[in-house]
């Protein structure tokens, strides 16, 4: 029955009716004792609701439906541990500029400050790794904060708003009163670029003989990629793009030098250490980007165009700053640059190019004898439809997707940046092959990430989502143990998860409704990604047992210059040789 204005509602009733005005078609989610009168109305709802195993869960899957969507994410836990279980999703989200609404229940506005059962001053927990947040006494200010959290979640860089409501609030009853209008006066995010920048800019763009485009994840968000295609075809400027941009410019493209940063291409961190322009594109200079800061593209001129003022000039110095959203500022350049003539830079794409051509990332094949992990990445990758979404955890097996991975187009490659957050990938893939039903979605994953949260796997196999889980099983927590391998002195202290025995993956997977797959050579691995791709009624764990000493390359030690960028433990390219 269709709600109208006016219709006296449940402060539940209002909630759900708000969601499904808001177009939600999906929530993340688990009830508990604060929420569940919003349960109650989401029982007739056309919103699908999935109940997960854990609110990290739900947090997370909202994220991936979010990232490879580019529509907002709804999760919902209840008051407490409900609500700070979400924490570590919400703070994902923050870092990554993720649109979301986390929607949790609190005790009755009566008890609030009084350590009542299940209560947790969320709202305060979260202050500073949400977008904004509402707690709600009220029932008649429930549909208003639902509206105006999906509009700040979804508008300027988007990001995370929780919205906590009392019980009392969720019970009550009042006229449901839908706002037309928002007014939100301290809330105006520039989305228009200044005309005078951009002319600006493509001045001293037309002016410079190393140009590069540095791009981050912002382009991603704002689905600027034909934008970036039209710019680069008119000026032939390379581009390098970070950990969250990777897809928005495709890696076959000749001026594509691949990733930046502490793992990066040796091509790319060239790029901007060689560089006399750098233009900045939705990205905030990242440590993990720049390493030494002071030693950062010392010879570079900084265009850096955010639709965050706050990013720009934060980490670097800027010459010309450009507010705006990036689609637009893409947009004027495009139709501005065409009064210059284009850079002349052919012996810097020449250098560049030697530099892509002569570091590539590569790897050693395992001495024992096992599977080495990057060539089971790459044949994922390579055996895979062209369309297929790749998420991934945090560690080594990230880094070694973001380099073999095919990355040809935007939102089909999702991870967790800026937090770095072990445990994403595995509800992340559920919650973008929710929003994409007909893709293919891999999830790339590490042993030890995926014993955080492979619960979901049950949430996957109850509701229909065939996900592929790959587990990169190294036995160990790759990462650490490789810098404890080059900085510590082999010391391995806690770092070998014994994951070779216990627990038997395939055989877990199996239990949790799966299918379970194991290869441990190359026969093996062929068959087994083959099997994998042909599985599409339920979900797919395939465990590759590789070797555990296997290594990512290139890196910058951490707090080192990018010039000490080294391509093997003993080995640094030959910055000498490179020269214009």
């Amino acid at each position: 029955m269709a709600i109208t204005d006016g219709q006296t509602l449940t402060g539940a009733q209002a909630l759900v009716e708000s969601l499904e005005r808001m177009g939600v078609d999906v929530a993340f989610g688990i009830p508990g004792g604060a929420i569940l009168p919003a349960y109650d109305p989401l029982y007739d709802s056309k919103i699908r609701h999935i109940l997960v195993r854990h609110e990290q869960g739900a947090g997370h899957a909202a994220e991936g439906y979010a990232m490879s969507s580019g529509r907002v994410g709804v999760c919902i836990a209840t008051s407490g541990p409900g609500a700070t279980n979400l924490v570590t999703a919400i703070a994902n989200a923050y870092m990554d500029s993720t649109p979301m609404v986390a929607i949790t229940g609190q005790v009755n506005s009566t008890a609030i400050g009084t350590d009542a059962f299940q209560e947790a001053d969320i709202r305060g927990i979260t202050m500073p790794i949400t977008k904004h947040s509402f707690l709600i006494k009220d029932v008649a200010d429930i549909p208003l904060a639902i509206k105006e959290a999906f509009h700040i979640a979804s508008t300027g860089r988007p990001g995370p708003v929780l919205v906590d409501i009392a019980k009392d609030a969720l019970v009550a009853k009042a006229p449901f009163e839908w706002p037309e209008e928002l007014d939100l006066p301290g809330y105006k995010p520039t989305i228009k670029p200044h005309a005078r920048q951009i002319r600006a800019a493509a001045k001293m763009i037309s002016e410079s003989k190393r140009p590069v485009l540095y791009v981050g994840g912002g382009v991603t968000l704002a689905r600027a990629h034909e934008e970036l295609a039209a710019f680069v075809e008119k000026t032939h400027i390379p581009v390098v793009t970070t950990l969250m941009a990777r897809g928005v410019f495709p890696d076959t493209h000749e001026l594509n030098m691949g990733m930046p940063g502490m793992h990066g291409t040796v091509a790319a961190v060239g790029a901007l250490q060689k560089a006399d322009l750098l233009i900045a594109l939705g990205t905030r200079f990242d440590d993990r980007v720049t390493g030494k800061l002071d030693s950062f593209a010392p010879e570079a001129k900084i265009i850096h165009a955010d639709i965050d003022p706050a990013e720009i000039g934060k980490n670097k110095a800027v010459d010309i700053p450009i507010v705006g959203d990036v689609k637009q500022t893409l947009t004027q350049l495009n139709e501005a640059i065409e009064a210059y003539e284009k850079p002349e830079a052919d012996a810097w794409r020449r250098l560049l190019a030697s530099m892509k051509a002569r570091y590539q990332p590569r790897w050693e094949e395992a001495p024992d004898g096992r599977l080495s992990p990057q060539e089971v990445i790459q044949r994922i990758g390579q055996l895979s439809p062209p369309d297929s979404i790749y998420v991934a955890g945090v560690g080594q097996h990230q880094m070694w997707s973001a380099h073999f991975l095919p990355h040809e187009k935007p939102a089909h490659w999702i991870n967790s940046g800026g937090a770095g957050t072990m445990g994403f990938c595995v509800p992340a893939a559920m919650g973008a092959k929710v929003a994409n039903p007909d893709a293919t979605v891999w999830g790339i994953d590490g042993d030890g990430c995926f014993q955080m949260t492979n619960q979901e796997l049950v949430t996957c196999a109850v509701n229909n989502i065939p996900i592929k889980i790959a587990v990169i099983n190294n036995n160990v927590l790759g990462m650490v143990r490789q810098w404890q391998s080059l900085f510590y002195d082999g010391r391995y202290s806690n770092t070998d998860l014994n994951t070779e025995s216990v627990p038997n993956f395939p055989m877990l997977a199996e239990a949790m409704g799966c299918v379970g797959l194991r290869a441990t050579n190359e026969v093996e691995m062929e068959a087994a990604i083959q099997q994998a791709l042909e599985i599409n009624d339920r979900p797919v764990v395939v465990e590759f047992v590789v070797n555990k000493d296997a290594m990512v390359w290139p890196m910058v030690p951490a707090g080192t210059s990018n010039d000490e960028i080294k391509v093997a433990r003993d080995m640094a390219p030959d910055w000498e040789e490179e020269v214009l």
